[in-house]
């Protein structure tokens, strides 16, 4: 499970450090220590939290330029798959955004609940994008 730390939690909750430090010490956001000794939040926990507190959206940190305009960077809240097909729902901001797409692009992808991800809207297709070497 991916585990995030406070800053980029902030900059996905569109909140300063310090708001999300005092969420944390607050008891409303659930956070641990890693190996380095550094608080990070459960991407489960993060992705439930910023469904129920939508702000403004993250930038887009891949960098990349593409063609395709509306891009919206955000949480995995939701994986449904069976066999052959998947729907992934993101947070991004305030944001829901659904995709539906082949189960096998979920697991090649390393979509789950908590991932981080890149929506790019162009015309009537969504594709999930995650940043190189995030999952």
């Amino acid at each position: 499970m991916p585990k995030i730390r406070i800053r980029d939690a902030a900059a996905f909750l569109a909140v300063s450090d310090d708001t999300v430090r005092r969420w944390v010490d607050g008891g409303q956001l659930p956070a641990e220590t890693d190996a380095s000794n550094r608080k990070v939040i459960d991407g489960r926990d993060l992705a439930r939290f910023a469904k129920e507190h939508a702000a403004t959206p993250m930038a887009d940190p891949s960098g990349v330029q593409r063609s395709a305009r509306n891009r919206f960077v955000g949480l995995v809240t939701d994986v449904v798959t069976d066999t052959v097909m998947a729907q992934v729902e993101l947070q991004c901001g305030p944001y829901r955004v659904v995709s539906l797409m082949s189960s096998e692009a979920v697991r090649d992808l390393g979509l789950e609940v908590g991932a981080v991800a890149v929506a790019v809207v162009k015309s009537t297709t969504v594709i999930i994008e995650t940043p190189a070497g995030v999952s």
